[in-house]
């Protein structure tokens, strides 16, 4: 006699996901970013701070000088005031240790603001 053959239904239950550290989620850029304007004014920006680091700290100026890690800032956000996006008296050469300090003291601030 001749045993029937069974048959394997799918999985109902779904993957999930165990990890404790989750992939970073991929980074939308601003189309701003690679705009002919912005690009305009931050080679102006970087140009007339001699391709260096603008970061004043204890008196002296930043070392850095690196143009290929060299980033033209907005002094006071794009997202605190859009019409100063390409003034370039709003902007400065920092490099990126700087700019990175920088940038995440102004979104402190901000949420400050916004949540207090």
């Amino acid at each position: 006699m001749k045993r029937p053959k069974l048959r394997a239904f799918g999985s109902r239950l779904k993957v999930i996901d165990t990890r404790r550290v989750k992939p970073p989620q991929v980074k939308i850029t601003d189309d701003y970013y690679s705009s002919p304007d912005h690009k305009a004014w931050a080679l102006e920006v970087k140009r007339r701070a001699g391709w260096r680091c603008e970061w004043i700290q204890d008196g002296a100026r930043c070392w850095v000088k690196h143009p290929d890690r060299l980033f033209a800032d907005h002094i006071i956000e794009r997202k605190d005031d859009p019409s100063k996006s390409l003034d370039p008296d709003n902007g400065r050469a920092l490099c990126g240790a700087h700019h990175s300090a920088k940038t995440h003291a102004a979104r402190v601030d901000r949420h400050k603001r916004n949540y207090e």
